[in-house]
């Protein structure tokens, strides 16, 4: 494993952490921050969080410490990731990612966890007792309206307007809700849906030769930190295999796919960051409501689709948020 792919997971080392322990002497505030993937793949989304932490007025490095955990690919190590930060008593957990969010959610010493979470409705979770007024230590952002799947089936239809059969790449079961909703409008398109399971980065491109063997004519992305982390590797693939792919980030279209509808990821770290200077400065996480994004932007690839020999309607094109060329 690379050093920067999880950084001082080391066991007794991590309780005299020079960086945690400098903070404990100044008094200054430490975040523990926890992520799956590594430093290098989420440099961006982390960097927009510190930007919405110094909203609040906190500088990493002036009047703040972080102390970081990745732990790539490999949730085993989450239970120790979680141990080594509530040993450094940090003043808030922040957990990124539908893995990291329930292993935080364990939590029972009463230290504030500011979670992110993209795949899975809290409540029905049990991480909060409502989205207006979480209860406990645990608030965050949120994502769970797997109606958009719906909405993207939509638009491949328009793009595609020949569609008969639907590729649906998702995670088992953290993707079930999700793939209810493409099943149920694809159903209601007369489309055929069917769901190729991808438990890790690797499995795209068997996913892929899979749906073009069962005559799939495009498909869905369904939300999850693999098809985030892996955008650049789904792009290649799909022209590749010219099969038009939707995505629910922007990051796919931008690095070669055809298009996606949904939010701004960087801006939702940014604003998991203003949450995390609003405990800071004294908000408890009972109180700060369960946030969820309230824009959500559609992109195209029109190089991608010349390539991929399909023709996006004009209309769409004058609706769409941005459009890659």
């Amino acid at each position: 494993m690379r050093r920067r792919e999880f950084i001082s997971l080391l066991g007794s080392a991590l309780a005299t952490s020079p960086l945690a322990a400098r903070a404990q002497q100044s008094a200054i505030p430490v975040i523990g921050y926890f992520s799956t993937g590594s430093a290098a793949e989420l440099e961006n989304l982390t960097a927009a969080f510190e930007r919405g932490v110094s909203e609040l007025g906190y500088v990493k490095g002036k009047n703040l410490a972080i102390e970081y955990r990745f732990v790539g690919w490999r949730p085993e190590l989450l239970p120790q990731a979680i141990n080594d930060l509530v040993r450094l008593n940090v003043s808030v957990i922040v957990a990124l990612g539908p893995d990291n969010v329930a292993a935080a959610s364990k939590v029972r010493t009463g230290i504030p966890i500011v979670g992110m979470d993209l795949e899975n409705d809290p409540v029905a979770n049990g991480y909060v007792e409502s989205l207006g007024r979480p209860g406990g230590n645990f608030t965050g952002i949120f994502l769970d309206i797997p109606e958009l799947s719906g909405k993207q089936v939509g638009l491949l239809k328009e793009i595609v307007p020949q569609l008969s059969r639907i590729a649906i790449f998702g995670v088992p079961v953290l993707n079930a809700l999700q793939f209810a909703e493409s099943e149920k409008a694809a159903r209601m398109l007369a489309v055929e849906a069917e769901l190729m399971e991808v438990r890790a980065s690797g499995d795209f491109e068997g996913a892929m030769e899979a749906a073009k063997a069962r005559r799939a004519e495009a498909g869905i992305l369904l939300s999850s930190p693999i098809a985030y982390l892996s955008s650049t590797r789904i792009a290649e693939l799909a022209l590749a295999k010219r099969l038009p792919l939707i995505s629910l980030f922007a990051e796919f279209p931008k690095a070669g796919g055809l298009l996606a509808y949904g939010p701004d990821v960087e801006d939702l770290f940014r604003q998991c960051g203003v949450y995390v200077g609003k405990v800071l400065n004294g908000a408890k996480p009972s109180d700060l409501p369960i946030q969820r994004p309230a824009k959500f932007d559609l992109v195209i690839n029109l190089k991608t689709a010349k390539t991929l020999g399909v023709s996006v309607p004009p209309v769409l094109l004058a609706t769409a948020d941005e459009v890659i060329e």
